[in-house]
Order: C-alpha cells, then structure tokens, then sequence
C-alpha cells in the first residue's frame, strides 16, 4: 500500500478524480478524457488490480483503512483518508461502502482482436442503463461468455455504476466498442459467427431450438432498453431468436434475457 495521507478541505487537489460522482455528464466528460475511472469498494479495488490495472489514488474514512488495506495490496498509490461528511461533500453521496479508488484506463482491443480470440460473444446495442450494462458483463462471465462488443452509442461500462453491479466482471472479460453499427455485424459475420438477434418477436425462432443447434462461433446481440434491437441489426442478423414466456408476458428486462441466453447456448 501506498502513503496514507490526511485530508481536511474538499477544494484539495489531489481529490480532484472524486468530484461530483453522482453527476453522469460531468464524469463521462471527465473520466475516459482523462483515462481512468472510480472503482467503488474494497473488493471492487481488489479485483481491479488483480486483473492488472493500475490505480492513481485510493480515497475512505479512516475507520475503512485497517479493513481495506488488504485489497491494496501490491499497489504503490497514495491513500486518502478523510471524514464521512468531506467525502459525501466531494461525492455527492455516502460512501457506505467503504473505499474508492481513481485508476488507470487501459487500451481497448481492436473488434478484429477480440474476433481472433473469441468463440461466444455477447453484442450490445446502445443499452444506456450503466445497471443493466455492468448486470450483463457479470452474466456474461458467469455464464462463461468470452468477450463482449458494444455498440458506439452504447454506455461505458467502466463507468462507476457498471463496474460496481458487475463486481468486477468488467475487468475479466474482453470487450471492444465498435466504430462502425451495424457494420460490425458484417466482421463477425466474416471471422464465421453466426449472428443471432434476441427479439421478442413472435416470428422468431425458439432459443431453446436453436440452442439445440448452436453453431461453433455464435454471437448474440441484445438491444437497448424499452426499443429493444434497431430494425437494421435484426435485418442484418444470420437469426433472429426469442424466450418463449408464459402468463401473457412479452419481454423480459435485457439483462434477465441476455442470461437466459447465455445461458441456454451454455448448456447446449
């Protein structure tokens, strides 16, 4: 762990990377200009440099430190300590999870990249919920997905509440941001996935069947949250696939139906 310094004014400089959490467009024009983001608690901070980033500073109460340093461990960056009511000034909320840290973005893999390496890739489509992105990317590693692609539009999902409900996944699993949409489907299309857009549409054919019959390399694309998939991904799509659902119900929440997904294609 790195020195442990006391801190008493807000104003302080060196807590500038803290500055108004709770303010999306503040920090999404802050934070990837700058190349880092705010992991939020101890075993958030741990996984994070157990997957290799690199943190600049770590901030708590002194009360978290003894219960924190542990997760520090091998990281040289200094830690800040200051009072509840200075970091929910600095904040804007309660830290009541202990610990946050600023750390070092890395560079993303090139799509052709992650193609090279992947066998079963879930594909996101402008989901700007920063809950359901990072409920996807802890899914996705459970489920044993091994990378991700994002569309431009689409959130960051190292944004601080996407790392957080991903406990981390985010820093497990591969992912690259497309440049070009839907044209990226084309790519994966010619390194030999089989695109299959997940659709309630009563057309659509089952998961389950499909599943059944998966291909070698499969991609499954999910879409944003209420429009589901644009009509040009599930056009451009090799299949278009939906959950059957009982009791009058016709969607699901995106990340409840990528699991299923994943899921099923898993268990085949």
């Amino acid at each position: 762990m790195g020195p442990v310094v006391e801190i008493d004014d807000a104003d302080d400089p060196r807590l500038v990377d803290y500055r108004s959490l709770t303010d999306v467009s503040l920090r999404t024009s802050f934070e990837p200009p700058h190349g880092l983001f705010i992991a939020e608690s101890a075993l958030v901070i741990r996984r994070a440099i157990e997957a290799g980033y690199l943190l600049r500073s770590a901030v708590m109460t002194p009360n978290w430190l003894e219960r924190t340093a542990p997760a520090l461990d091998g990281s040289h960056a200094p830690v800040y300590l200051a009072s509840e009511a200075l970091l929910r000034q600095l904040t804007g909320f309660h830290v009541h999870r202990g610990a946050l840290a600023s750390v070092h973005r890395r560079p993303l893999p090139a799509l052709t990249d992650l193609l090279a390496r992947c066998r079963r890739l879930a594909v996101i489509e402008d989901i700007v919920s920063h809950t359901n992105l990072g409920a996807i990317f802890r899914t996705a590693a459970a489920m044993g997905i091994d990378g991700v692609v994002i569309s431009p539009q689409a959130a960051d999902p190292l944004y601080r509440r996407s790392v957080r409900v991903s406990m981390g996944a985010v820093f497990t699993v591969p992912y690259a941001r497309a440049t070009m949409w839907p044209g990226a489907l084309r790519e994966m299309q010619d390194a030999g996935f089989t695109v299959a857009a997940l659709t309630p549409t009563p057309d659509a054919v089952s998961l389950r069947d499909f599943a059944a019959t998966s291909s070698e390399k499969l991609a499954i694309v999910v879409g944003t949250e209420g429009g589901g998939l644009s009509g040009d991904v599930v056009a451009a799509a090799d299949v278009a696939l939906r959950i059957p659902m009982a009791a009058g119900i016709d969607s699901l929440n995106v990340a409840t139906a990528a699991g299923i997904a994943f899921w099923e294609v898993g268990r085949a």
